[in-house]
């Protein structure tokens, strides 16, 4: 029985700062979950005055690299990055602190985000955003 083929090497730079291609399910999890843990990490450790100086910078390109990330996993998925935006929006609803009906109108936002971003498998074979990356 033949080993698996390793997949080829990522593009960290293409996986964060652009939003063309696709990205399969194994490659989303480890940049969704490395965005999450720099920002839950900036928010742990800054202080105030930190934050007060430096939020401008840092949210931008985390929310700026989670755009691109979730764009090329809906690539994956055949549907257009710009449903990006809708994810981005659900996610800053609950981000800090949030409140009865700010979940109500993100908690539909983010099951389907899950579903389509995080269960369901790419299309086979080439699409219009690229060949299949798997």
């Amino acid at each position: 029985m033949a080993a698996a083929q390793p997949g080829p090497p990522i593009d960290w730079r293409a996986l964060f700062a652009s939003p063309v291609g696709r990205c399969p399910r194994p490659r989303f999890w480890l940049a969704a979950g490395s965005l999450f843990v720099v920002a839950g990490l900036y928010e742990a450790v800054s202080d105030e005055t930190v934050k007060l100086a430096t939020f401008w910078f840092v949210y931008p390109a985390v929310l700026a690299s989670a755009a691109c990330v979730a764009s090329k996993r809906l690539h994956d998925r055949g549907k257009s990055g710009w449903w990006a935006a809708l994810v981005l929006i659900g996610v800053a609803l609950i981000w800090r602190a949030p409140d009865t009906a700010r979940l109500l109108l993100a908690a539909p936002i983010l099951v389907w985000s899950a579903v389509e971003l995080v269960m369901l498998q790419g299309e086979e074979g080439a699409n219009r955003f690229g060949p299949n990356p798997g």
